[in-house]
């Protein structure tokens, strides 16, 4: 896992590189003392947000061959159709392919 927080931390710079207004998205859930979960952020949302041109911008990133998850896939799918934008990033030279 830690490599694949070194990717979001390495898109995180450049798109501040490019001064491009973004920032992390944490989505997941916690065990409280008490044994519940509380969750938090919407499911299958991408790692980073960004706005580019008044554009909403989805970017997950993954590690070599990782997949996304069907509630990631579900997201994409919601985002694209609502007029967002959604990159999946392996690299930084993703987000360049994308016109970063």
């Amino acid at each position: 896992m830690a490599q694949g927080n070194e990717l979001v931390r390495a898109c995180e710079q450049y798109l501040e590189i490019k001064r491009i207004f973004h920032y992390r998205n944490n989505s997941g859930a916690v065990k409280m003392a008490h044994g519940a979960f509380v969750r938090f952020g919407a499911a299958g949302s991408p790692d980073i947000i960004a706005v580019k041109d008044g554009r909403y911008i989805g970017i997950e990133c993954k590690m070599g061959t990782g997949r996304q998850s069907e509630s990631q896939k579900n997201f994409q799918a919601a985002l694209e159709q609502a007029g967002g934008r959604y990159i999946l990033a392996r690299s930084i030279d993703d987000l360049v392919a994308a016109g970063f």
